[in-house]
């Protein structure tokens, strides 16, 4: 049975849905006609790989090693093929010949591991966890020996972080330019907000239909709506519920979207003197009308998250109780764990205001909205939250020096193929930028550390449903919703397909519709 919105939440998504619904327009040029326009919320701060690559494996403009279908199974990147040793210590990874970058240099197995030593290296890439031993180049292909066995190893490969770029891209470690093999390359580039690409004419493939592509960062999702609706951008992403509409609604664009194995959650500092007691963060969870804020913000109450790990991840499925919400048993928790009213209807104890901080960023357009309704559930159960929305820079900087206390986040849950790798990263004991902030368990960690080592079949299953299951109850990360992309799409454009996995937009796959 649906139940109604209770008024302060009613009232606070209100004001969050209003925020997200100011007037804008687009001022940017207008483009010629054979160039494809793609607009979304993804500035670009850095050339750096590891930094904001993400952006230029979209873009088709750099390639790694291994890369991933439309299913998000491992598909030849620039290797072809890729095998082990029995066990697991010493991979090989054969190169695709005659391979040039943009600027003409050739793809060599020595430029292929000079590259990977530089991502190795940077903290933010997933590849600087892997064991590796040694990098070494072969005839025609690069060998990775390892001081452990790690299966994932291909699947590492597929993050942006690993890409291949030329030797000219670099002065010194700093990159300086894109110059990668993909089948577009960079003609401009303005950062944060804009990008240029044109065809590479020596790309091994099939040469796309499409010559010129364009992205533009466009923060104001209203803006970004505008320009779907007004002919300004043919592939618009990042489109919040009432700019959905607006495109609904209109003639000559179309929406596409697909669920995604991301999930938007509350970060929770559990070294917090107050989020360490499991009771508030109990009671946090209980007081989330899920289905509400979904309903409301995201127009579809399905998306209310019961359990951290989204649905899209079909293997990591575990039966677990549901998390609902009961705000008089979050009530009963605070006042086990000692918070008692004080006469201005905040809980106190010991002195001191049950007050939190609640870092959240714009570039989803949804999070400030879901933030403002956070904060009038916390309300409820006598829980002070003062909002604040900044640049999502601030997570990790909160996270560095220990001053987060809460932040809302969405977290994409496969950045590679292999969902297991993310997992890792984000209950890794020593904490994670985008995931656990002073929370480890030793039982998450056996089964982490035994999936890794090679766990198959039953035993598989039973080290992932105890990761999920310790979670559920122990709420390191408090899930909110999950989530659903959304772009929209020009009707002069044939072909576009949404990829779960957020890698790559396949413009080698579009045409002009005829």
């Amino acid at each position: 049975m649906h139940r109604p919105t209770p008024p302060r939440l009613a009232a606070a998504l209100s004001v969050g849905l209003l925020a997200l619904s100011g007037c804008g327009t687009s001022s940017g040029s207008e483009e010629e006609s054979d160039t494809l326009r793609i607009a979304g919320p993804f500035e670009v701060h850095s050339l750096d790989p590891a930094a904001d690559g993400e952006v230029f494996t979209r873009l088709q403009v750099v390639e790694t090693l291994v890369t991933s279908d439309i299913q998000g199974e491992l598909a030849p990147g620039l290797a072809t093929t890729w095998s082990s040793s029995s066990d697991y210590k010493e991979w090989e990874f054969e190169l695709v010949e005659d391979v040039t970058f943009h600027d003409g240099t050739a793809l060599t197995p020595e430029v292929v591991v000079a590259a990977l030593e530089k991502a190795a290296a940077a903290t933010a890439s997933p590849l600087a966890e892997v064991p590796i031993e040694h990098l070494t180049a072969e005839d025609s292909s690069v060998v990775v020996e390892l001081d452990k066995p790690y299966l994932t190893l291909p699947a590492v490969l597929t993050h942006y972080s690993t890409v291949i770029l030329a030797p000219g891209a670099y002065e010194g470690d700093r990159v300086t330019s894109v110059i990668g093999t993909g089948p577009y390359q960079v003609d401009r580039i303005e950062l944060p907000a804009s990008i240029e690409t044109v065809r590479f004419d020596d790309w091994r493939g099939e040469a796309p239909a499409i010559e010129r592509v364009t992205f533009q960062a466009v923060g104001r999702a209203e803006s970004r709506a505008l320009m779907a609706v007004s002919d300004q951008a043919d592939i618009v992403f990042g489109l919040e519920p009432a700019g959905r509409q607006r495109v609904d609604s209109s003639d000559g664009v179309a929406m596409e979207s697909g669920l995604q194995p991301r999930t938007i959650l509350l970060k929770v500092n559990a070294g917090h003197p107050t989020l360490k007691d499991l009771r508030v963060r109990r009671a946090l969870s209980l007081a989330l009308d899920r289905e509400a804020m979904a309903e409301a913000v995201l127009r579809e109450k399905e998306l209310a998250a019961t359990q951290l790990l989204p649905p899209s991840l079909e293997t990591w499925a575990a039966d677990v109780e549901p998390l609902t919400q009961d705000v008089e048993a979050a009530r009963a928790l605070l006042a086990e764990a000692g918070w008692e009213p004080g006469a201005d209807g905040t809980l106190h104890k010991d002195g001191r205001p049950l007050e939190l901080k609640l870092l959240t960023y714009p570039d989803r357009p949804e999070l400030p909205a879901l933030a403002t309704a956070i904060q009038a559930a916390m309300g409820e159960i006598g829980m002070k939250v003062d909002v604040e929305v900044s640049n999502s820079s601030e997570i990790p900087a909160g996270q560095a020096d220990g001053s987060l206390e809460l932040a809302l986040i969405a977290k994409h849950f496969a950045l590679v193929s292999d969902p297991l790798v993310d997992v890792a990263a984000v209950f890794a004991p020593e904490g994670s930028d985008w995931g656990v902030m002073n929370w480890s368990s030793p039982a998450v960690q056996e089964a982490i550390d035994s999936l890794e080592a090679g766990a198959s079949g039953a035993d598989a299953e039973q080290h992932r449903a105890t990761v999920v299951r310790t979670v559920q109850e122990e709420l390191p990360l408090i899930p909110v919703a999950w989530y659903r992309m959304n772009a929209a799409v020009n009707d002069r454009v044939e072909g576009f397909v949404m990829d779960p996995l957020e890698a790559n937009w396949r413009l080698t796959d579009l045409t002009w519709a005829s």
